[in-house]
């Protein structure tokens, strides 16, 4: 497994060994011991699985208090992802980064508790997983515009299907700094 570093820390993007052959192919998805080598987490509480069709944007979303960590992958079509740094104190408040996903890089990315999460689809459909590090709770759920000008991600060309409340969720600058997760080294 090769672990690449992305612009924000704690975020990274992780390249699975893949062992294939003409019948097809094999990798590790998780593996505690490895993950906790490389400084990753090794206990998950919680995994998910999403369907979505072309130019579904889901996001940004995360949730405060009893954040989760994600460990986020495509098990079909193509994703871009995005993680947000949400953390009050943090050198990359409000910074983004981005790597698209596909079921045929196999790519994952480990997106930190007190991040947001988002991603759109690039692919027809897409099947996307995610391990979490803590249960969903209604009422720590939160979200940020995926389109907040102050964050400026730059979104592949599309014009998205958001659901409601994505499309509703307010700017980062909108958000009271209480609903907000805390930086801690």
């Amino acid at each position: 497994m090769k672990i690449v570093e992305t612009r924000l820390a704690g975020c990274v993007i992780i390249e699975p060994a893949v062992f294939g052959d003409p019948r097809g192919f094999f990798f590790e998805s998780w593996n505690a011991e490895r993950f906790g080598q490389a400084g990753l987490p090794t206990h998950f509480v919680q995994s998910n699985v999403s369907h979505s069709t072309k130019n579904v944007l889901r996001g940004l979303h995360y949730q405060w208090p009893r954040p989760q960590g994600k460990l986020v992958s495509v098990l079909q079509g193509e994703v871009f992802d995005v993680a947000v740094d949400l953390r009050r104190g943090s050198s990359t408040f409000g910074r983004w980064d981005a790597a698209v996903l596909s079921a045929s890089n196999k790519r994952q990315i480990w997106i930190p508790e007190g991040f947001a999460h988002g991603f759109a689809v690039l692919s027809d459909d897409a099947v996307f997983s995610y391990l979490c590090t803590d249960v969903y709770v209604k009422e720590a759920d939160a979200g940020i515009r995926w389109n907040d000008p102050a964050i400026g991600i730059e979104w592949p060309a599309l014009s998205p299907l958001l659901s409601d409340k994505d499309e509703q969720a307010p700017l980062l600058s909108q958000v009271d700094p209480d609903r907000l997760p805390i930086f801690t080294a």
